[in-house]
């Protein structure tokens, strides 16, 4: 055996099968899914679900644009695609044959280290010539509040399954599965309240972005609590969460509250490395020790599909002894689904002023650009501009909006080439886009 591949998300099947593509004798260990979080419980389905409430809101918004229009929002439809067309009800047949038709050994069950590259995964030890691969991924983080263990909250894997939309949904956490989970059911009817701790949602994004999500939020009637925390939690039937200002009631509980990766329990003890870590250090060649590279959410590089099948390439060039680029995260975008859209890469202000970075900020709003003011109802966003003032290229660009993840495509490439701005001033942006008020954030970022 060359190599064993631990954890078979996105990025463990994709550098399984380069390496087998290549040659290799590989043995693929997973214990879930072969496909991961990503196809199953998180990045495909989730946007079906995004999709879906996307068209209920279309239709209200038709009445100011196009006419009289009626929709009856009907679950079901959702859960049969995610389940029939999806997930094929949670099998990962057609993957599995996909792996292994390409010369990829599965074994199903939990892989442990046992030594430098050695796994045992049951009563079987695999010993592998180059080495060992691991992507073992994330779950989903529990807040140890009083009452919280043992009842039956959802976490984003229940989400996906669930066949009908309750009534009242309580969402623990303003990050980004707590934002697209609150939007998608209110818009198929259910009363949702979002418990945020800190000030605002999507905490991490520009503060922009997470005022403006508040407003839609709360025109959308979706009970935005900021600055609240949980501090009980009880089961009935239904759900009453303590919190510090005052009890709240739910059918469901949606906690969303983080992940955690997963690396108690696969043996790195054995290989000299802390299983209580937040995250595997790698280089650039995503080695995390002798004979051993690590890829994926556990590296803490963005816990992104793109992330790590991005790493998974640069994982298997070293393997086979290939020259490549090492690893550059500074142009790593990610996506909120919510409505509207907010697509970031690289840092936000925030980010660049605590690396004491000289900066200078671009901003313009979208509904204020002749295609915002065509798209009408809807149309709400802004795009922001993080220059480094010394360098004259961009650091970082958040675009908040309709499609705010496709618009942001440009930006991603100026980031990452370091394409100065002076040049992207003279661009010629198609008329009437969104991607043309990207000048008009660069006018801005002008005038500062």
């Amino acid at each position: 055996m060359d190599v064993v591949v631990l954890g078979l998300g996105p990025g463990g099947e994709n550098a399984a099968g380069l390496l087998a593509d290549a040659g290799l004798r590989v043995v693929a260990v997973e214990a879930r899914l072969v496909g991961g979080e990503c196809p199953y419980f998180a990045c495909v389905p989730t946007k079906m679900m995004a999709r879906a409430a996307d068209l209920v809101a279309d239709v209200g918004r038709a009445r100011d644009l196009a006419g009289d229009a009626e929709v009856r929002p009907d679950w079901t439809r959702v859960a049969a695609r995610i389940r029939d067309d999806a997930t094929h009800d949670w099998n990962d047949q057609a993957a599995v044959d996909r792996l292994t038709g390409r010369g990829v050994r599965l074994v199903r069950g939990e892989g442990v280290i046992t030594g430098e590259r050695e796994v045992r995964v049951g009563d079987q030890v695999f010993r592998a010539a180059r080495g060992i691969l691991i992507n073992t991924g994330t779950a989903p983080l529990v807040p140890p509040i009083e009452g919280l263990a043992g009842t039956p909250f959802w976490t984003n894997r229940d989400v996906v399954r669930a066949a009908t939309v309750p009534e009242t949904l309580l969402v623990l956490g303003g990050g980004v599965v707590g934002v697209e989970t609150a939007q998608v059911f209110a818009r198929f009817g259910t009363r949702v309240t979002i418990i945020e701790g800190g000030p605002r949602l999507v905490a991490r994004e520009e503060p922009e972005a997470g005022d403006l999500l508040g407003k839609v939020f709360e025109r959308e009637g979706i009970d935005v609590r900021t600055g609240t925390r949980v501090e009980g939690v009880e089961h009935d039937g239904a759900f009453t969460l303590r919190t510090t200002h005052g009890e709240v009631r739910g059918d469901r509980l949606l906690v969303a509250t983080g992940r955690r990766p997963n690396l108690k329990g696969i043996g790195l003890p054995a290989v000299g490395l802390d299983e209580g870590a937040r995250a595997l250090e790698v280089d650039g060649a995503m080695r995390a020790g002798d004979g051993l590279w690590a890829i994926g959410d556990i590296t803490g590089k963005g816990a992104f599909t793109h992330v790590s099948m991005y790493q998974s390439t640069i994982a298997v060039r070293d393997i086979l002894g290939e020259k490549g680029p090492l690893a550059s995260y500074r142009a790593v975008p990610r996506v909120t689904f919510t409505d509207p859209e907010i697509g970031v890469v690289g840092l936000t202000e925030r980010e660049a002023r605590d690396q004491e970075l000289p900066v200078r900020i671009g901003k313009t709003d979208l509904a204020e650009s002749t295609r915002g003011w065509i798209h009408g109802p809807g149309g709400d966003g802004f795009i922001k501009l993080v220059q480094h003032a010394e360098w004259g290229t961009l650091v970082g660009a958040t675009v908040m909006g309709p499609m705010g993840g496709e618009v942001l495509g440009a930006l991603a490439v100026a980031v990452h080439a370091e394409v100065p701005v002076d040049t992207l001033r003279t661009m010629i942006y198609a008329y009437p886009t969104l991607h043309r008020a990207i000048e008009s954030a660069l006018a801005d970022l002008e005038s500062t």
